[in-house]
């Protein structure tokens, strides 16, 4: 056993992710992912499980666990309760501490994730909102999305919406003792490291 295999092992969660994995292979036959990608979650647990580094080190490099949804299928199907897709997380966050996600393309994509997606969670409290997604740098969402935010004032009551009120509803404004305490929580977890880690040198 390597560095980085033990690495992985100190993570809470990799005991409970995969204790006895038989590499049946039934998490790669429920897996979306493995239908659209070169992606077996089965072939990645048996080179965790095998603890070499150098291998170990070409799956932190690679493509290869960016592709999972986290639909938790493979947990759900598995005979003897292990979590392939937890095991990728933990893959995704060593990645992300060790600098190995900048090797791949959708490794790279996290820097964008942290910094937008990152960023509006700790500034107002949401991971997409309207006001961060100007018409102009997403031309993918459509006229009808231009349109929305012309008219989003007038259109949110109509679907439920508090837009920037205050009180209960979809995109209401999160009150500031609220955003404090989703800081502290960044904080504690490790959230504000791994952040910051991710996002030098972009």
């Amino acid at each position: 056993m390597g560095n980085l295999s033990n690495l992985l092992k100190q993570d809470p969660r990799f005991h409970s992710a995969l204790t006895s994995c038989m590499n049946c292979g039934m998490c790669t036959a429920i897996c979306p992912a493995a239908e659209f990608y070169d992606y077996d979650p089965r072939k990645i647990c048996d080179m965790v499980q095998r603890g070499d580094d150098e291998t170990i080190e070409q799956l932190l490099k690679s493509d290869t666990i960016w592709y999972c949804g986290q639909c938790l299928s493979c947990k759900t199907r598995c005979p003897r309760g292990n979590a392939p897709a937890e095991v990728i997380l933990i893959l995704r966050k060593v990645s992300q501490e060790m600098g190995y996600f900048r090797f791949s393309e959708k490794g790279r994509q996290q820097v964008e994730i942290m910094e937008h997606i990152g960023g509006n969670i700790l500034e107002i409290g949401y991971c997409v909102h309207p006001d961060r997604m100007p018409y102009e740098k997403h031309p993918e969402q459509g006229p009808v999305w231009d349109w929305y935010l012309k008219n989003i004032e007038k259109v949110a009551p109509k679907v439920g919406a508090n837009y920037h009120g205050t009180g209960p509803g979809a995109l209401r404004t999160i009150p500031e003792e609220t955003m404090e305490e989703i800081r502290k929580i960044f904080e504690e977890t490790g959230g504000m490291e791994l952040r910051h880690k991710v996002l030098i040198d972009r």
